[in-house]
């Protein structure tokens, strides 16, 4: 009886330690909770669903999983959003992976996060900082607004190729105006992304496109066609919907 009575006290001694080491308003040192769900203590409560994460080396980023299964992405030294999707990976991890399938993130249950750039792609751990805002499109909702994105993704795009580029849409539904822009400017994003690559190979497939067109579809695409850079979106989606300027570069590198 003294024995399970000394255990007991040991127990409440060790629980009154825990509480004080690890208040409920104490910020997580890890992703485990923001990735694999809550644990059972009332610490739950305070990890943010959306975070800004410093890696070893490069940018800080945000990453943002208010939608549910899908993350959202955005490098503080850029302007685009990324969506990644979900995979299992071994030993229990998960890789989250962009639209051309490639890994951006790899989170363990053991509470890891490994980020994967060009730059790094054999990963650099990346920690968790503080709470961050809700990563959204900007809220571009009118048609002036729209020809005014499309003109700021033409100007810079023409920069980059040193010849006029135009940007088109036909017949947008005024809910899909937001997207539009987005894409627009992921598009101008892409045109950059390839002359980043630099070379000779890289200024004759910049120089073949003066056109880039966006409309509906019920998948979000990228192609080429001639001179023009065809997009396809399905605002339904978000920025889910629409190809990511990775995805766009490569089609448009692919002839």
């Amino acid at each position: 009886m003294a024995m399970g009575r000394r255990a007991a006290a040991v127990a409440a001694a060790a629980a009154a330690l825990a509480s004080v080491a690890a208040p409920a308003t104490a910020q997580p040192l890890s992703l485990r909770d923001h990735l694999f769900g809550p644990p059972t203590d009332e610490r739950a409560f305070s990890i943010p669903t959306i975070g800004r994460f410093q890696p070893e080396r490069g940018a800080a980023f945000v990453l943002d999983r208010s939608a549910g299964r899908q993350v959202l992405l955005k490098f503080e030294s850029r302007s685009e959003i990324w969506a990644l999707d979900p995979t299992p990976g071994p030993r229990g991890d998960v890789i989250y992976k962009n639209d051309m399938g490639e890994p951006v993130l790899r989170a363990t249950r053991l509470g890891g996060l490994t980020l994967f750039t060009p730059q790094a792609p054999g990963g650099v751990a990346a920690a968790f900082t503080g709470q961050a805002q809700l990563l959204r499109p900007s809220p571009v909702g009118t048609p002036a607004g729209l020809l005014q994105s499309f003109t700021q993704a033409s100007e810079r795009a023409a920069r980059v190729v040193q010849h006029p580029v135009a940007f088109e849409a036909d017949n947008v539904p005024i809910a899909a105006i937001a997207i539009f822009a987005d894409t627009a400017a992921v598009a101008a994003e892409a045109f950059v992304e390839v002359a980043s690559r630099g070379g000779p190979r890289g200024a004759r497939v910049l120089a073949r496109y003066t056109k880039v067109r966006i409309g509906l579809g019920e998948t979000p695409l990228a192609s080429v066609a001639g001179e023009t850079v065809q997009i396809f979106v399905d605002p339904d989606r978000g920025v889910a919907g629409r190809p990511s300027s990775q995805r766009i570069a490569a089609a448009m590198s692919a002839r």
